[in-house]
């Protein structure tokens, strides 16, 4: 196995199906396993049809491509190491994922100074040392990066405090997998109806 790859995640469904994506080596990188990824994609098999996503710690870039394979319209990836961007822009290029976008960029600084979009979907898996969703949150719902109703995918060390979610968030799924938990929020929306 070349050893700038050390090892490789499956996409579990959609369009992409059984590929296998190497991982490069990286510190804290962490992919989300596929027990988690599988659950965590039918929570949101209703809403990820059409969706427009961001994968704010892509790191292997496995929750962003799940989402594209499974019918999101665009995904936008963030990772502030140059060399794992770069590596995601070559495995989009071979998948032909025309409606993923890479950036290299540090998560935190990109949602306080960039001009904010309006997602359906985010993805929350940082390194856990970084101790940093109650502040992606925080940004997230006061600069209005979200949609009214979207959905925030949270990944967490299993005994990690909970963060402080912004007003109108509610958990809507909560599991444990091993040392990971992982929630599913729901952003305020008037419609009341939850995945």
């Amino acid at each position: 196995m070349d050893s700038k790859y050390p090892g490789r995640v499956r996409i579990i469904g959609g369009r992409w199906r059984g590929r296998r994506i190497a991982v490069p080596e990286a510190t804290d990188l962490r992919p989300t396993g596929d027990r988690i990824r599988e659950t965590l994609f039918n929570w949101l098999a209703p809403v990820i049809e059409g969706a427009h996503c961001l994968d704010l710690f892509a790191g292997s870039g496995v929750l962003g491509l799940e989402a594209a394979s499974r019918g999101a319209a665009r995904v936008m990836m963030l990772d502030r190491d140059q060399r794992v961007a770069t590596h995601l822009r070559t495995i989009i290029n071979e998948l032909d994922g025309d409606h993923v976008e890479v950036l290299c960029a540090d998560a935190l600084r990109w949602l306080a100074t960039a001009t904010p979009a309006s997602f359906d979907i985010v993805f929350l898996d940082p390194p856990f040392r970084l101790e940093c969703l109650t502040e992606c949150c925080r940004l997230l719902s006061s600069r209005g990066w979200l949609k009214s109703g979207a959905w925030v995918y949270l990944e967490t060390a299993k005994h990690a405090d909970m963060p402080q979610l912004p007003p109108g968030w509610k958990i809507r799924r909560d599991k444990t997998a091993g040392e990971v938990r992982y929630m599913l929020a729901e952003v305020g929306t008037t419609k009341g109806e939850a995945v």
